[in-house]
């Protein structure tokens, strides 16, 4: 009953045998080889056009270095109040990038597209003072297991290029929101706006895979100097290629992600029947939050769940009585139906009590 987080989960098996496969022979280095190569033109073929890809260890690292490609000084990146970019990267865009984040309001982790636009307005692009703004970031699926409609994201970007600026989409949990959307890569990203791509795997089956697409080749050669001014070119590249070789054959990537929305929807039909837990809200991805009785949250721990107690998030408006608390809970590609059931079995058990 592994809730905590999708990075808890081991390696799809697929994956594991790709790189079990591709571990004897030689290969070029540093992105020269030709799985290396093929992966790069299957990344061409499912954004359905040309992509510059760059593989990097960490979602951070690909957040840093997106941004980064942007970077002017005094430079200000628009991101949700509660991004992973602002709350949980210890600083690395303003370590490694040189550039500080401004949170922008928005309900359930998604930017409201009138707060950004006043966020925008308050700096003005003559005054070397307060800074200037050079990218707006949103996460999608959201921290909040939420998702950015299509709409939702061109409104966005109509906003950023109005101040002549890039949109850049954290998808550390990519998949997850195409599954959630029925929409196609091309749809959820370029076609609606967006630059630059933080593009995730290790949360959906990969053991170590990310990778930074962008959208305007241009920007390319600069990459691919601040990924390596980084520490993030790899020698063996082949064993990211592998991992996304198999990642998006046959469309496994968003057979994952299917799964996982569907165990979370299945554990948030569980704690929306149980007289001692409720949804916080209604989950769209692969995490759910839901308001428990701490008492019950306790025995659950104790008998092997494995959630997080979490802080409420902008936009809930819900209540929360002295013996309650907030949780999330995170379904992976290796959740299973019975992991559910066992879940369900406990907590009806405090029904009875």
């Amino acid at each position: 009953m592994f809730f905590a987080s999708d990075n808890w989960a081991g390696v799809h098996p697929a994956i594991a045998d790709a790189l079990s496969a591709n571990s004897n022979g030689f290969s070029a280095a540093y992105g020269n080889g030709e799985l290396d190569k093929a992966v790069a033109e299957r990344f061409n073929e499912i954004f359905e056009r040309e992509v510059a890809v760059f593989f990097v260890a960490t979602g951070t690292a690909a957040n840093v270095l997106s941004l980064a490609a942007y970077n002017r000084p005094g430079g200000i990146v628009f991101c949700h109040r509660e991004a992973h970019a602002i709350e949980d990267e210890c600083g690395a865009l303003e370590y490694l990038g040189s550039a500080r984040l401004q949170p922008v309001d928005g309900n359930l982790g998604r930017i409201d597209p009138g707060n950004l636009e006043r966020a925008l307005r308050r700096y003005e692009p003559e005054s070397v003072h307060a800074g200037r703004p050079m990218a707006v970031t949103v996460t999608q699926s959201t921290e909040a297991g939420t998702v950015y409609a299509l709409d939702d994201i061109q409104a966005i970007s109509a906003l950023a290029k109005a101040h002549r600026l890039p949109l850049h989409m954290d998808g550390a949990r990519l998949a997850n929101a195409l599954a959630a959307l029925g929409a196609t890569p091309a749809e959820m990203t370029w076609r609606r706006g967006v630059d630059i791509l933080s593009f995730g795997g290790t949360k959906n089956g990969c053991w170590c895979a990310e990778a930074i697409v962008l959208f305007d080749t241009g920007l390319a050669r600069e990459m691919a100097f601040l990924r390596k001014r980084a520490g993030q070119l790899f020698s063996k590249s082949r064993f990211v290629a592998a991992q996304f070789d198999a990642y998006l054959k046959d469309g496994l990537w968003l057979e994952t992600a299917n799964h996982s929305n569907a165990m979370a929807a299945r554990l948030a039909e569980v704690l929306e029947q149980s007289p001692v837990s409720r949804l916080a809200w209604r989950p769209q991805s692969n995490e759910v939050f839901a308001i428990i009785r701490t008492g019950a949250a306790g025995k659950l721990k104790a008998a092997g769940a494995a959630f997080y107690d979490w802080q409420k998030p902008q936009g809930f408006d819900g209540n929360i009585a002295e013996d309650e608390a907030l949780y999330r809970f995170v379904t992976s590609f290796a959740t299973k139906p019975q992991d559910v059931a066992q879940f369900a079995a406990i907590l009806g058990s405090e029904r009875a009590a």
